[in-house]
Formats: structure tokens, sequence, C-alpha cells
């Protein structure tokens, strides 16, 4: 149960005012989306191992990426509806499992085909895992500090982006090209002891157990309510915002050390540039999380998705020296992460609680299942044009989408669930 709020206290200090559900909550929804980041960006460091080993092309490599992300559309719908059915904690649990389990999984893979099966069903998990911890952390944490907590949660998948970047450089110097992807994929097995933590130490939320004691009166609540002619417009324009997020953020980070492979950089060259990218993105997370609870969630997803655009286009299609590209990697960061941070938050606040699991999961991961064609789409185009261009083309279209759709959707700072 909740403590009673201290009053009075320094906002700067917000982690400290949380109480012991608002924070043991906080821990292991950041270390799930942290494990979760470094699962699914294992995929981009070993992809460049993949085309020369197995002999596909930039378009079936897309495809790889793009089997999981449109899988994970489909967890996220499920474990958004069974969230609101059985629980957030349950159905967390299960997720966490799940996608580790594949990932472990796909380290065995022979051939494109199995690893194009095994990365969907991975997807699964990976999609379910978001659409319950977002909705659980976001329900858990006051009004008062739910942006930044929601962020914060956010900024987890940029360390667990960075844990990825360390074994890809640690196992390509250690092992064999033919044993270092697989055993990038190994690692992925690491979070099926968080599920442990979370059946131990996180409880439901005061709102969903609330939610649970009036069943009676909204037992009739089904997924597809979401389409009614009420809630219908926030449906699809939630959509539209995580399809623009997630679309540009795949664009270019599926591809990225290709990319810079491509610029003639070495394996340990690439690490290091991606690390740059890695610390603008964690900062990126925390800077908007900030801003999401100081001048709203319209504006800091507007702003970030715009920066995000033209950081994108500077990046991939104007001529710029390694060093300027090294700098360049920050902001490169900083923005397409920071266009996350206060979707959660912003999402939760948009539906009502009887139908927030299967809102937020829907919106999320239809916007994620769409946005999944877009590293396919990147790496078909690069056939005909440079890779930085058919990035930057896509990129810019997603942000410009995010941009429209956030304008026409209400505030929602401050709202009380």
């Amino acid at each position: 149960m909740s403590q009673p709020i201290v009053s009075g206290a320094p906002e700067e200090n917000w982690l400290t005012q949380l109480n012991r559900e608002e924070r043991t909550t906080l821990v292991a929804t950041f270390a799930g989306w942290m494990l979760d980041g470094m699962d699914v960006m294992v995929y981009s460091f070993v992809l460049p191992s993949l085309i020369l080993l197995w002999h596909i092309g930039k378009g079936q490599a897309g495809l790889l990426g793009t089997s999981t992300l449109v899988l994970s559309s489909v967890g996220g719908w499920l474990a958004g509806l069974a969230a609101d059915r059985f629980g957030r904690v349950r159905v967390l649990q299960i997720t966490i499992l799940w996608f580790s389990f594949f990932t472990f999984l796909s380290g065995f893979s022979q051939n494109f085909s199995q690893l194009f099966v095994i990365r969907g069903l991975q997807g699964i998990g990976f999609g379910g895992e978001w659409a319950v911890g977002s909705v659980l952390i976001g329900e858990t944490i006051r009004a008062k500090y739910r942006g930044r907590a929601v962020g914060t949660v956010q900024a987890g998948w940029a360390i667990g982006w960075g844990i990825a970047a360390g074994f890809y450089a640690l196992f390509s110097a250690m092992l064999s090209p033919e044993m270092a992807w697989r055993a990038m994929f190994w690692i992925g097995l690491a979070p099926a002891a968080l599920a442990v933590y979370v059946r131990r130490h996180v409880h439901e939320s005061d709102i969903y157990n609330q939610s649970q004691t009036s069943k009676t009166k909204t037992s009739n609540m089904e997924f597809f309510k979401i389409f009614s002619p009420s809630i219908l417009r926030t449906t699809l324009l939630a959509s539209l915002v995580a399809l623009g997020a997630q679309g540009g953020y795949y664009a270019i980070n599926t591809w990225l050390p290709l990319y810079l492979n491509a610029r003639g950089l070495s394996v340990t060259h690439t690490a290091g540039y991606l690390m740059v990218v890695i610390a603008g993105s964690f900062t990126g997370y925390l800077t908007s999380a900030h801003l999401a609870d100081r001048i709203g969630r319209r504006l800091t997803l507007v702003l970030f998705a715009a920066c995000a655009a033209v950081t994108v286009t500077l990046y991939t299609v104007v001529p710029i020296s390694d060093t300027t590209t090294l700098l360049l990697g920050f902001p490169l960061g900083f923005f397409p992460s920071g266009s996350f941070s206060p979707m959660g938050a912003f999402f939760t606040e948009l539906f009502p609680t009887a139908l927030r699991g299967s809102g937020q999961g829907f919106s999320y991961n239809l916007g994620r299942g769409v946005g999944a064609f877009f590293p396919a789409m990147v790496g078909f185009f690069s056939v005909h044009m440079k890779l930085g261009q058919a990035i930057a083309i896509f990129a810019a279209l997603a942000y410009a989408l995010m941009v429209l759709s956030v304008l026409l959707l209400p505030e929602t700072q401050g709202a009380e669930l």
C-alpha cells in the first residue's frame, strides 16, 4: 500500500520522495526495460556478421529485424489485454521469461529461416514487457512524478544497449566471428532472473486493485471498447505517435553499426562511436522525462521529434568527417531516444483504467508493428541508393508524422488516474 506523501519536499529530490512501493516498482520496470533493450539491440550488432557468414542481402537482414518488431506488436496487444484481466505483475513476469528464452534460443539458429521464426517469437515477449511495465509504473507513481518516473524507466533501454555494445566489443576480440554472434544472443538469458525479483517484491497498483473491487460495473469493458466512438480518436492518434517514434528510431538504430562499418570503421571503433550515441540516448531519456513534467507531454514530444529528424538527416546525408560523426553521435542518441520518454505517461493518462492496458498496449504496439517495416524498407531502398539516404528518408517521414499526431491530442500533464 502507498505511504503518505511527504509535503513540501524539494522537487529536484523526487527519487527520495517516492514511497517503498513506488521505488520497488521503479527498480523492477527500469531493470526490465534495460534487459529488454540489451536483448533487442543485440541484433543490430550481429547483423554485419550474419550478412557475411550467411551471405544474405540487406533486404533479408532488415526482415530479421522486422520479424521481431511485427510480432512484438501482437505481444503488446495480447499482454495489455491480459494485464487488464489477470493483473499487471503476473503478466509482466511471463513476458520477461518469454523474451529471455527466445533471445537465448536465437544463438542456436543455423540459417535465416530459423532465426526469422525465433526472433519473431522473441518479439512477442519484448512487446508485452513494455505494454505491461509502462502501465504498472504509470499507475503506481503519483501524478506529480509520473512523467519523470516513466521516462526514467525508458532510460533503462540505453543502459541495456550499452551493455550489448560492451559484449559486442568483448566477444569480437575474444571469439571467432561464428561464435561471437551466437554468444551475443546467449547472454539474453540473463533477464530471466528479474522475473524472480518481480514475483517477490512488486505488487499490483492500488488503482488496479480498486478497479477490481468494482468489477461488476466494468466487467463488460472489453478490448474492442478502445474502438468505441468516445475512445477511437485517441486510440488512432496515440498509435500514430508511437509509429512515428518507433519507425524513426528503428530506421536509424537497426542499421547504425552497418552504416559505421561502411564508413571504414573497425569493430573497436564502431563500438566506441556507438558508446557516444548510447551516452546521448541515456541523457536524452532522462532530460525528456524531466521536461515532460515541467513543460508538458505534448511540447516535449514535438521538440524532440523535430530535432531528431534534423539530426538523423545531418548524420546520414550531409558529408561530414569522422570526428564530426563521432561528436554528432551524442545528439543522434539524445533526440530519438528522448522522443520516447513522455509517451508512457502520456498514454497512461489518455486511457481510462478499465481500458488502460488494452489501449496503451494496442496503440504503442500498433505503432511498433507498422514501424517494424521501416528497417526492412531501408534495407530494400538501400539497394538503389546510399544507405544513409534511405535511413534519412524514412526517419524524417516518421518524425513528421509523430509531430502532427501529437498536436492533435490533448495535454494530460498532472492528470489524476
